[in-house]
């Protein structure tokens, strides 16, 4: 995979222009999200994420803040297909067991 060094060390731009922390697979957008989603300080993440080092994690963090906009509409878009596709799924089996017992 080619990738395109961005003014941000650490930070690449893969193939498709995603934003990428270097020699990892992780997209900023990821670590972006797990932030948001636990609160989680940059030596949280560092803890959760053993792979990254803080300079990593900072560099992402510090793209995201340059790029918070683009990134957010990004993480906008990717949950409306997800709600997309979970509305379109049937409802598994286990889950209408466990509602038949809730409500029988």
């Amino acid at each position: 995979m080619a990738a395109i060094q961005t003014q941000y060390q650490h930070i690449v731009l893969d193939d498709h222009g995603v934003p990428r922390i270097e020699g990892t697979t992780m997209k900023v957008v990821e670590l972006v999200v797990a932030q948001m989603a636990y609160g989680w300080s940059p030596d949280e993440l560092a803890f959760q994420f053993p792979h990254l080092t803080l300079g990593q994690i900072h560099s992402a963090l510090a793209y995201y803040w340059d790029h918070k906009r683009e990134i957010d509409e990004r993480i906008t878009r990717d949950d409306a297909i997800v709600d997309q596709l979970m509305r379109s799924l049937p409802e598994s089996p286990i889950v209408e067991r466990l509602r038949g017992l809730r409500h029988g």
